[in-house]
């Protein structure tokens, strides 16, 4: 009988030979965003090597110039027809660098443009997620009840926290405070040198009687005075 082969068989590979999963260890599809970058780096990458062999050619054409000039002062013409051909070549080769650059940054353009366009589609899925979520949770008619509640609630709280305060005037209300803004009031008007008995039966009226022996313009400015007092006292007699 033949011997047992030395290492067992591999196992099967997976459908394409394992390539759908190079460069991706767990095998899952990369997202969109993921893609977009990977691709912006490598552009990025191209246009900054393009750049370096842009800048480095563009100093052998300097070079070869000056190598030109030198080697026709000279006369080796020889020389000068060899070199001025490899610098025809390098300036060729500057344009069609740059014109590659000017290609690859377009396409990354293109490429924000369509990351741009994939972040928008991402935004407005979230946005629509929510507000469906919202219009099932919200409830319009229990919501119009809870505000008609409130609402009622409301006006049964102003009106108790008025009624508390009706209450709580009247309770601290007496003859010691009436006596106490008396003496206020009267404080008050000795200080302007004018006795209480003297303004208040003419202050309720809205005029004031002063000596009539008084000038019109004096008459004017006391009645002017009084109306400030009799603001004054109506202002003590509400605080």
């Amino acid at each position: 009988p033949q011997p047992p082969p030395l290492y067992p068989c591999a196992p099967p590979l997976p459908p394409g030979g394992g390539r759908g999963t190079m460069g991706n260890v767990l095998g899952r599809k990369k997202p969109l965003k993921e893609v977009l970058r990977e691709q912006k780096r490598n552009i990025n990458k191209a246009i900054r090597e393009l750049e370096r062999e842009i800048t480095q050619m563009q100093q052998n054409e300097r070079k070869l110039t000056n190598d030109i000039k030198k080697s026709a002062a000279e006369n080796q013409m020889g020389a000068v027809r060899i070199m001025a051909k490899d610098l025809v070549r390098t300036r060729q080769y500057v344009t069609k660098f740059i014109e590659m650059k000017t290609h690859l940054n377009a396409v990354n353009l293109k490429l924000q443009t369509i990351k741009s366009h994939e972040a928008l589609a991402s935004a407005m899925k979230g946005v629509t997620g929510a507000m469906k979520r919202l219009n099932q949770q919200v409830n319009v008619p229990q919501l119009q009840r809870i505000m008609a509640e409130f609402e009622r609630e409301n006006e049964r709280a102003e009106f108790t926290q008025e009624a508390i305060g009706d209450a709580i005037d009247d309770a601290f209300e007496d003859e010691t405070t009436a006596e106490e803004e008396d003496r206020v009031v009267n404080q008050v008007l000795e200080e302007i040198g004018i006795q209480q008995n003297e303004v208040i039966p003419d202050a309720a009226s809205g005029s004031v009687q002063v000596g009539e022996s008084a000038p019109q313009g004096e008459k004017e400015e006391e009645n002017k005075g009084l109306d400030e007092l009799e603001a004054r006292l109506q202002n003590l007699r509400r605080g």
